[in-house]
């Protein structure tokens, strides 16, 4: 029973991380990788690419957060 919630909470650090890494590099890049020169607009757009990437580990995320709630009342 913890060691699914360990896993969980492991499985979400390392979302976050790469989030956040994949951000700092968006907003942080002066030049893509085609060469083109990033502007705030370009930037935003790579951003919500971005947050569009990281939407479908969301959804796993909280279906196996359901399951961990529920497998937790059936244990009491």
């Amino acid at each position: 029973m913890k060691r699914r919630w360990i896993s969980w909470w492991i499985a979400n650090i390392i979302w976050i991380i790469l989030f956040v890494v994949g951000t700092a590099v968006v907003w942080t890049r002066e030049v893509d990788g085609a060469g083109v020169t990033q502007t705030p607009e370009l930037k935003l757009f790579a951003f919500i690419v971005l947050l569009i990437a990281f939407i479908f580990p969301l959804i796993i995320q909280v279906i196996w957060l359901i399951i961990n709630f529920k497998a937790s009342k059936h244990v009491l």
